[in-house]
């Protein structure tokens, strides 16, 4: 007797397509279009508002570019000499707050991120990043009551002993309302961002690089100088001009501390004051005279053009250094 043994037979399984991936590749190609529909609106949006704002300042400020003598007073003869008075006040404060505030934002960023204990550090950084939510006003209110009378007696010492710089001669301001004054609110108006942005990027090192480094025999300090700050250089200067353009912009509380003309002066001590576009605007915004309303428009269109060149600088600068640490 013979004995057969039958295999079972095999199933087939189906070679047609999966309707629950089919389902899902749809859903993830409609989240994919909805997703890059917002973004490419979003882009659209801000480029549109940046044109707008630009044609705006154009058109309206265009016959500030010709107005007559008269209309600058004592001031300027043109509004090329106008506006590079008011020019030179907004670079001469913006750099005097940068050189204070950008040696205490990395040296914050680092003791957060690398020196402090986290129970001290993440307090520390909330502290920081709340000073950006103080309004202008506020900033312009302390700086101008409390800030330059406290500061007076610090003016007076620099005068005694330093006068013979031309930075600190002259008559020290009587109110301690000067242009030094408003670069140090300024300094702490510009920390937060810079602060921040610093942190991130410190925080963002690979550990893998810190961890040869100090494997090598370095110290902490040389294990931040040569492993931290080369990785983290796009990140400062961004920090950095991001602050740097805050500080261009900044309005009330530049015209709040300094009574200001548009002048060419680098004494800081002094209440003679070299005025700041923004400043200058605030200040005369309300004239009564159309043609002054129109010059100080121009003036702004200038602001906005150099302000965005500033930009455009720090952009090609951070990608310089990205491209020279990879």
């Amino acid at each position: 007797m013979s004995i057969t043994t039958e295999r079972p037979a095999l199933v087939e399984q189906s070679s047609g397509p999966d309707p629950f991936a089919e389902t899902s590749n749809r859903r993830h190609a409609v989240g994919d279009s909805i997703f890059f529909t917002i973004a490419v609106a979003a882009g659209l949006t801000i480029l549109i508002a940046l044109v707008a704002v630009f044609l705006f300042l154009l058109t309206q400020g265009a016959r500030g570019f010709t107005a007559g003598a008269d209309v600058f007073g004592p001031a300027a003869t043109n509004f090329a000499y106008y506006a590079g008075k008011l020019l030179f006040g907004t670079v001469l404060a913006a750099l005097l707050a940068m050189i204070i505030a950008v040696p205490f934002a990395i040296g914050l960023a680092l003791f957060i991120s690398h020196y402090a204990p986290r129970r001290l550090a993440v307090p520390v950084a909330y502290l920081i990043d709340i000073l950006a939510a103080v309004p202008s006003v506020v900033y312009g209110l302390w700086g101008a009551r409390t800030l330059a009378p406290a500061s007076h007696g610090l003016q007076t010492w620099l005068n005694s002993h330093l006068g013979w710089i031309p930075i600190f001669g002259g008559q020290v301001s009587a109110t301690g309302r000067t242009i030094l004054v408003a670069a140090l609110v300024l300094a702490i108006m510009v920390l937060p961002i810079t602060t921040a942005i610093c942190r991130e990027v410190f925080q963002r090192t690979p550990k893998l690089l810190e961890e040869a480094a100090l494997g090598l025999g370095a110290t902490r300090w040389e294990m931040i100088k040569y492993a931290v700050f080369p990785h983290a250089r796009s990140g400062m200067v961004a920090g950095t001009m991001l602050g740097l353009g805050r500080a261009l912009g900044e309005t009330m509380a530049v015209a709040m501390v300094m009574s200001a003309s548009p002048q060419v002066t680098f004494r800081l001590l002094t209440s003679n004051n070299p005025a700041t576009i923004a400043s200058n605007i605030a200040a005369k915004y309300q004239a009564e005279d159309v043609r002054i309303q129109v010059v100080l428009i121009a003036t702004g269109l200038v602001l906005f053009v150099f302000t965005f060149l500033v930009n455009f600088a720090a952009r090609a600068i951070v990608h310089r250094s990205e491209r020279n640490f990879r």
